[in-house]
């Protein structure tokens, strides 16, 4: 192996059909390496790619490994995680099954219900009863915490999730109860609601910690895999994890809780994107779309910084149904899955009508096109046949794409809907664009947010194919397409801060909060931050501090976050009257006469210094020849020549004029008729839609 400037860094991101790897060197994006997923343990996936790399360079030259995953999500999604139980207050055994007694379709008469991932059978009750000050009125019995104990081992369960009424006011009881139960059955892995959720609210509460438990077993032996396969390949230096806020991690904290990492490689994506805005001052309100072979992703950044919210769904019975999946409190880039990847599958439903999704072929057999397997009609397969990839160049030519398998099956697909076969492929793209496009403007909507100040900003393997048709569909008038955007979430981590997120519910009506509590309490969850920041080893000069407030008139059950800045300042209560109300009348239009606004919770942040990176790559002689290839334009309903350029010979301030197609190794960008694009200093191109 040849020797190479050191350190460098590694990031890894695993999503459902590929494994991303990106390096950061001297500043600057370096090698990049994709690999396909191993479902069975994607810590192989990981080790082929980083062997990949070190073919290259020595191990010891990384000076730290940045891993992004889904498998918490997809346990969840595939029910595969631990033997759980729960323990609660005497009386809330069926909170889990209860749920918020709301219906997300109140038309259908076959609704199903998330199932508890907790049977009945296994949540158990302790006799204790805290009230919502905090005071204790029943105390818990230490002997009864020991039964519970030896009743879990007995039963063979792996991991407890506790979670003891207003537990967050008072977490004495939770803690006894870990302590019995690490003392009896030391093996059994233990989530307390106190740690995991400090908040008000006892279904979504449960579910979360219940989410935590039933995936720390799993996370647990999956990061000691991981651990071992570096070791085994002499890379000493630290591994850090990406959490749902866009924050990095030791693998301690992610152990405890890896329900903070449902989201860690999607937010990522929207790292990436908000990074690639702000530089050449591109953009600064920005829709990070991010599409890859699974799934599609999107989400709204303001002045360089994702929108966060308190709490998400996962594991849905019916996919885009808000409230049809488990609710999980914990603070994470507001993200909304807006549509389909590549492997989603293409069909006709029982009304005759051409539908795309939910079901996808993901990486294994994968799309027709791929060669693995795979018969059926996918995004991707359509994408080939009007022209937008080229087959021989597909992952930088590594690996090629039958034609014919893709003709197969999407004239299969156009024989039941008696369409010629460009017409079912254009059919195809077209629809899931327009669900793309549905599914952000109205997640903006509901942030009261206009898109069409914004632009699209488009990372992911196929996010710059679809790019061009969501932002026409979405009325934007310009996109933003980032280098390497295929290995967009891999380059996003390299951009995060190491930090870490708090909350405490402390519910009480503005004018009569004891400020003096509320800094104290403020600066014990910044001191924990600190702390847990410098065993990351993170300097103090380096962190920094937000506060931030959920608020809400009182009498509502949803809150609004306001952020407060470094501190709480002078006059707190005024300020966050002041900003509340401004932030409520955005959204809403208008706040209800003579209704005084509440404080449910505190948060704090607490942030290392973000890495400086360039992540620029100087221009290099082009590959291959310019030539040319027909693709399908919507605008004139017809196959049209379209410029086919190698991006790696773009330098900055040359022109693109559409119709036009970029190729890279690791996506591909399409420019329709009437598009003009201007690559940046940073290698981004920036494309002007016509009117």
């Amino acid at each position: 192996m040849r020797e190479t400037r050191a350190p460098i860094r590694v990031a890894v991101d695993i999503g459902g059909t590929f494994t991303d790897l990106a390096v950061l060197e001297d500043g600057g994006i370096g090698e990049i390496v994709k690999t396909p997923t191993t479902p069975e343990d994607p810590s192989k996936g990981v080790e082929v790619g980083l062997r990949r790399l070190l073919d290259t360079r020595r191990a010891g030259g990384i000076s730290e490994v940045v891993h992004g995953t889904t498998l918490v999500a997809n346990t969840l999604i595939e029910r595969t995680g631990a033997v759980t139980a729960l323990v609660t207050t005497r009386g809330f055994r069926d909170v889990l099954a209860i749920g918020e007694e709301r219906r997300y379709d109140m038309y259908d008469l076959s609704l199903e219900m998330p199932r508890p991932l907790v049977p009945r059978r296994r949540r158990w009750e302790a006799t204790e009863r805290v009230l919502a000050d905090g005071t204790v009125e029943l105390a818990l019995d230490h002997e009864e915490a020991r039964r519970l104990a030896r009743r879990a081992r007995r039963e063979g369960v792996e991991s407890i999730a506790v979670c003891l009424l207003h537990a967050y006011r008072h977490p004495d009881h939770e803690r006894v109860l870990a302590e019995a139960i690490r003392e009896v059955a030391p093996t059994i892995s233990v989530s307390l609601s106190s740690e995991v959720a400090p908040e008000i609210g006892e279904y979504v509460r449960t579910s979360t910690v219940v989410a935590n438990a039933y995936t720390l077993p799993l996370i647990n032996r999956y990061l000691e895999r991981l651990a071992h396969r570096l070791r085994q390949l002499e890379i000493d230096g630290p591994l850090r994890i990406m959490l749902s806020t866009g924050g990095l991690a030791t693998v301690d904290a992610a152990r405890r809780f890896p329900v903070r990492l449902c989201e860690s490689g999607p937010a990522a994506g929207a790292l990436s994107a908000a990074f690639w805005a702000g530089r050449d001052g591109a953009a600064r309100d920005i829709l990070a779309f991010d599409m890859g072979g699974t799934t599609a992703k999107s989400c709204l950044v303001e002045g360089g910084t994702p929108l966060l919210t308190r709490q998400f769904e996962v594991a849905r019975v019916y996919r885009f149904a808000k409230g049809s999946g488990l609710p999980i409190r914990q603070p994470v880039i507001d993200l909304i899955e807006i549509g389909a990847g590549g492997g989603s599958i293409a069909h006709v439903d029982g009304f005759g009508l051409l539908k795309v999704g939910p079901q996808s072929a993901a990486g294994e057999p994968g799309p027709a096109c791929y060669g693995r397997g795979g018969t059926l009609p996918t995004v991707t397969d359509a994408d080939l046949l009007l022209g937008y990839l080229n087959p021989d160049y597909f992952l930088g030519g590594e690996m090629p794409l039958d034609v014919a398998a893709s003709r197969r099956a999407i004239d299969g697909l156009a024989s039941q809907l008696g369409m010629a076969r460009e017409a079912t492929a254009a059919g195809v793209h077209r629809l899931v664009n327009e669900n793309m496009a549905s599914g952000a403007r109205m997640h903006a909507i509901e942030r009261g947010r206009d898109l069409r100040r914004c632009t699209l900003v488009a990372t992911g393997g196929a996010g710059p194919v679809h790019a061009w048709g969501v932002a026409r569909a979405l009325g934007m008038r310009s996109i933003l397409f980032p280098p390497s955007a295929g290995v967009g979430s891999a380059i996003g981590m390299l951009t995060a801060e190491h930090a870490f997120d708090f909350v405490r519910s402390r519910p009480g009506p503005l004018g009569q909060i004891q400020w003096s509590e509320v800094r104290e309490l403020v600066s014990r969850l910044a001191d924990e931050g600190r702390s847990l920041l410098s065993a990351a080893q993170i300097h103090a000069r380096d962190m920094s501090v937000s506060v931030a407030a959920d608020v809400r008139y009182r009498g509502q059950g949803d809150s609004l976050r306001i952020e407060l800045g470094s501190s709480l300042g002078r006059a707190p209560g005024r300020r966050l009257e002041r900003e509340f109300a401004s932030a409520y009348a955005r959204i809403y239009g208008s706040s209800p006469p003579a209704v005084e606004p509440e404080v449910v919770s505190w948060r704090v942040r607490v942030a290392g210094a973000r890495p400086e990176v360039s992540l620029t790559r100087a221009p290099t002689q082009s590959r291959r020849d310019p030539e040319e290839r027909r693709i399908w334009s919507f605008e004139q309903g017809r196959m049209v020549k379209a410029k086919v350029i190698d991006r790696a010979g773009l330098a900055p301030g040359d022109l693109v004029r559409g119709p036009a197609v970029l190729e890279e190794p690791e996506s591909t960008v399409i420019i329709g008729p009437g598009g003009t694009g201007r690559v940046l200093e940073s290698g981004s191109v920036v494309v002007e839609l016509d009117a």
